[in-house]
């Protein structure tokens, strides 16, 4: 079977100091070299500047966007590009042959469910035809904290209070996963509602 490399599920690979340490660009210059095969998630229009090596792969470039708007985003993703900037990034590589997808990551129980039907709508015009969809996962107490602790500094208590309920309903009591299985799954007939959502947008 033939390797495969993502770039990156737990990393960003177009972090702004890529711009200047082009890391990312070395990597996959290496996968082209080797005809590895490649995935991409990231959330940054500077993987733009990688469309000549990009056109040499057999690649996939997904976009995570999780909210239709900034003003959606900016509680969760303060210091990222707007939703806008990354559609227009899928759409030029979209535009270049590339394969592009959407990755409506995190799902945010209670707060962004909304989001999805517009989400993949926009990706579809900006020439995406793979899509992915995944739960908000906190794996430690001490990102479990600071999630918590960041809702409180940006979001209205009554938004909080609706986020933090949801989440312990499709976890069992808990804002965090028992098991790497449930990592990525809910346990309400909402959850299940919310995946027919994504399935239909997505077809």
């Amino acid at each position: 079977r033939m390797p495969h490399l993502d770039f990156s599920f737990a990393t960003d690979p177009y972090l702004p100091l890529e711009a200047t340490y082009e890391l990312t660009r070395k990597c996959l210059e290496v996968c082209a070299e080797f005809r590895v095969p490649v995935g991409v998630i990231t959330k940054s229009p500077l993987v733009t500047r990688d469309i000549d090596i990009l056109k040499k792969l057999k690649v996939t470039v997904f976009f995570s966007l999780p909210f239709l708007t900034k003003q959606k985003s900016n509680p969760f993703e303060p210091y990222t590009p707007v939703p806008e900037a990354r559609f227009r990034a899928m759409k030029v590589l979209s535009d270049e042959g590339i394969t592009t997808g959407i990755g409506v990551a995190p799902i945010i129980p209670g707060y962004n469910e909304p989001d999805i039907p517009g989400l993949l709508d926009r990706a579809r015009e900006s020439g995406a035809t793979r899509a992915f969809m995944s739960m908000l996962h906190l794996d430690t107490d001490s990102i479990e904290d600071y999630f918590v602790q960041k809702m409180n500094e940006r979001l209205p208590p009554t938004r909080v209070a609706k986020i933090i309920n949801t989440m312990k309903r499709e976890r069992g009591g808990s804002l965090r996963h028992r098991t790497y299985k449930e990592r990525s799954t809910g346990r309400t007939e909402q959850w299940e509602v919310t995946k027919k959502l994504f399935d239909f947008h997505a077809n």
